[in-house]
């Protein structure tokens, strides 16, 4: 064990982790509200609505992350769609895990009585107003769990953007090993700051969970 390594290892993951948070802030909270709303689509009565969001699901879903990412930093620019390595990390953990927590508010909200719905539609509110004002509020209790935990998922995923040069933590400890070829002590200083940095999102989750009951 090379100590030496080690503290200077410190400071540099330090800043590199720094970009993880970042981008995990970010796609996170993309993939909470797109998440919400595919969700609430998906339950729609038209079918012509939720076909498209189906299948949006259903390849996400059965496609890997890394083929996403490939997909949104190679080949949109060739659609004019373009992004640097940084936003185009984002956009794809952020529609990545909409797709997962699309599926997390279609199924708490579809487990609602129908009754809620039959009420509100007597008082004369309309679908899209039942949806978003009476079922998803009682459904926040069975939602905010695994969301939570698909957070706490596309943080440790971001290690995945290493891929196109995304300058976060595992980019960051790959450049450091290059150099001065210290596996041992650098992945290991690697290992935990992700530990800590999802330890830190997990206590948070819980008390959050712990706050629902109140609400």
């Amino acid at each position: 064990m090379d100590w030496n390594i080690v503290w200077l290892s410190v400071p540099l993951l330090a800043k590199a982790s720094v970009v993880t948070i970042q981008i995990a802030v970010l796609a996170g909270i993309a993939e909470i509200v797109f998440g919400i709303a595919l969700g609430l689509v998906s339950l729609a009565q038209s079918r012509l609505i939720r076909t498209p969001v189906a299948i949006y699901v259903d390849v996400i879903r059965g496609t890997p992350l890394l083929i996403q990412i490939f997909f949104v930093y190679f080949v949109l620019p060739g659609f004019g769609i373009g992004f640097n390595e940084f936003w185009a990390g984002v956009t794809a953990l952020g529609l990545n895990g909409a797709a997962f927590i699309a599926e997390t508010v279609r199924g708490a909200v579809g487990s609602i009585e129908k009754g809620q719905s039959e009420a509100a539609r007597s008082i004369g509110m309309r679908e899209h107003q039942t949806l978003i004002w009476i079922l998803l509020p009682q459904a926040l209790r069975q939602i905010v769990p695994p969301t939570t935990n698909e957070v706490i998922n596309l943080t440790k995923n971001t290690s995945l953007l290493s891929a196109i040069s995304v300058f976060e933590l595992t980019r960051s400890g790959q450049s450091i090993v290059s150099m001065y070829f210290a596996p041992l002590e650098v992945y290991g200083l690697l290992a935990i700051y992700y530990y800590v940095i999802v330890k830190a999102l997990t206590v948070l989750s819980r008390k959050l969970e712990n706050i629902l009951p109140k609400w």
